[in-house]
């Protein structure tokens, strides 16, 4: 059997010698520090090459006063790093990645308030979404199908073809408005016909008030016409259950509308003579019903002809 000598293994790196050039290198670090300390100098010095040797001295001397002994190829290699700026922090240059990272490491701060406002504009656009549907379901479906509706609910409570006619032309507006889509007057519309078809539905006494204390007539000289005298019945519109119905009423003083229980019917004298002396009898008006309005229409029907003309005021 050969005898062959096996080749010597690489020699692992000597852990002093390791450790020696991270002194090395620690010094190095120590030395660019100390000169930044002493910058006015430092600056002067490293301006003219050739006081380099002095600027080294003045380094051997400071380190020495600490009783630090530092080779002088290490005090060399401390005044190139400075020059070379390589133990010098240079901030990254403002990117789109450098932005980027900051927002990223600053989303706590800043992620809730976007992630509000994204559920604000999502909530904002599913809102306008919902509206939008809802404007089209409105003119396309609701308000003809209320028409529709309205309409045969007149037809069949009307006793005038008057009423029908008046009917008919509220019908042809609402409907014009949905298709132009114009809700607004649509929506107009649909109301008239409900008041149109709640007046027809309506059944009431045009009833003479004569309680103590309220009057019950009074006569008037028409500012235009200061030698004439107007007649006026006071009346409360009564339901079939008793009670007082309020209604929209013109005066034909002022020209001004109010929803009122009470006013002031112009009669001819000879009627408001009549109604007089009933009350001036008893105190009580017997015959109080001055007109009556049925369903179906829309105008009571008054037990004699009267002249026209209401007061609100008197």
């Amino acid at each position: 059997m050969t005898d062959t000598a096996l080749a010597p293994a690489a020699a692992a790196p000597a852990p002093e010698r390791q450790s020696s050039k991270l002194d090395d290198v620690m010094l190095a670090m120590d030395v660019v520090d100390t000169l930044r300390h002493d910058q006015k100098i430092t600056e002067r010095e490293l301006a003219e090459s050739d006081r380099e040797e002095d600027l080294i001295e003045r380094l051997r001397a400071i380190y020495r006063g600490q009783g630090i002994a530092v080779p002088d190829e290490i005090l060399r290699q401390g005044v190139k790093a400075l020059r070379e700026e390589r133990f010098t922090y240079k901030p990254p240059r403002d990117s789109l990645s450098l932005k980027l990272a900051r927002l990223y490491v600053t989303r706590e701060r800043w992620g809730k308030w976007a992630l509000g406002a994204f559920a604000a504009l999502v909530i904002g656009s599913g809102w306008l979404a919902y509206e939008g549907y809802s404007a089209r379901v409105e003119l396309t479906q609701t308000i003809p199908a209320a028409i529709t509706r309205l309409s045969t609910d007149i037809t069949r409570e009307a006793g005038s073809d008057a009423v029908r006619q008046r009917a008919a032309a509220l019908v042809v507006d609402g409907e014009t408005a949905a298709r132009d889509g114009k809700a607004p007057a649509a929506r107009a519309a649909v109301a008239a016909l409900e008041a149109l078809r709640d007046d027809l539905r309506l059944e009431y006494d045009l009833r003479i008030v004569s309680r103590p204390g309220e009057s019950t007539g009074v006569w008037r000289r028409p500012r235009r016409n200061p030698g004439a005298m107007n007649y006026y019945v006071i009346v409360e519109a009564i339901g079939r259950d008793g009670r007082a119905i309020a209604r929209p009423v013109t005066s034909e003083e002022d020209g001004t509308t109010r929803t009122v229980t009470k006013w002031g019917v112009r009669v001819p004298e000879s009627l408001y003579r009549r109604v007089e002396a009933d009350k001036r009898d008893d105190g009580i008006v017997q015959n109080a019903i001055l007109g009556r309005k049925a369903r179906g229409q829309l105008e009571p029907v008054w037990r004699e002809a009267l002249p026209g003309g209401a007061i609100l005021d008197w």
